[in-house]
Formats: C-alpha cells, sequence, structure tokens
C-alpha cells in the first residue's frame, strides 16, 4: 500500500509541474499560424488579380473592337468598368491601334498587398486578349 501511494504522490506532482504548458506552446505558435494566415490571403490575391487581369483584358478588347469612333478609350472604359477600386488605382491598359486580324488589348494590374505602407511589394500580373475585328 505504501508504495502505491508513493507512486501516486509522484504522479501527481509530475503532473502539476505540467501545468501551464499548453497555454505556452499555444503563445509560442500563434505567431506562426497567423503569418501563414497572411501568406495565403496574399496567395489568394494574387490568384484573384490573374482572374481580374484576364476578364479586363477581354471585356477591353471586345468593346474596343465593337466601338466605331473611339477605340482606345471604349477599350479602356470596359476594361475598368468591372475592377475593383483596389485594382484600378495602377491598372494600366494597352490597347490595339494596329491594322491587322484582331483587335488586341493588354492589362497590367498591381497585386494590392495585405497590409499596405508596411510591405511595398506589389508584383504586376498582365492579361491579354484577342478579338477578331468586325467589318
Amino acid at each position: 500500500m505504501v508504495t502505491t501511494e508513493r507512486a501516486e504522490t509522484r504522479i501527481g506532482r509530475r503532473r502539476d509541474r505540467d501545468r501551464g504548458q499548453t497555454a505556452i506552446e499555444f503563445v509560442g505558435v500563434t505567431p506562426l499560424i497567423i503569418l501563414m494566415l497572411i501568406a495565403l490571403w496574399q496567395c489568394a490575391l494574387y490568384g484573384y488579380t490573374f482572374i481580374l487581369a484576364g476578364n479586363a483584358a477581354d471585356v477591353a478588347a471586345r468593346a474596343g473592337n465593337g466601338s466605331q469612333w473611339n477605340q482606345d478609350a471604349a477599350c479602356e472604359r470596359a476594361g475598368r468598368e468591372d475592377l475593383p477600386s483596389a485594382w484600378q488605382g495602377k491598372a494600366d491598359f494597352g490597347c490595339d491601334t494596329e491594322a491587322g486580324p484582331l483587335y488586341k488589348a493588354k492589362v497590367t494590374l498591381t497585386v494590392p498587398v495585405l497590409v499596405p505602407g508596411v510591405l511595398d511589394w506589389g508584383p504586376h500580373v498582365t492579361g491579354e486578349a484577342a478579338s477578331a475585328r468586325e467589318g
């Protein structure tokens, strides 16, 4: 009986010594989890910018091709129409002025940074599209 009581006492002391360890580990790992979430969100912004650039170029090429008077203005206006405000500021549109079988549009967007001002990273994403000339 004496040995059983001593063993239980030792186990109880060991448990008391490990109290709070989970809280310390959680505090240590939390910054890593937050950095991982920020990195994943930035990757999502990068992918969404690819989608926006391709769509804006497609819409711009169709609008510029369909306009009879000022094709470049129609191309840029149509391309900017559906862009969210975070992407419009640094959007660059290149609309085709050359004669040929295709009317081409090229849109370059800057990927917004999750923490603006802290990181001025801003990679650029380019979308290109073409539409068969009418006429």
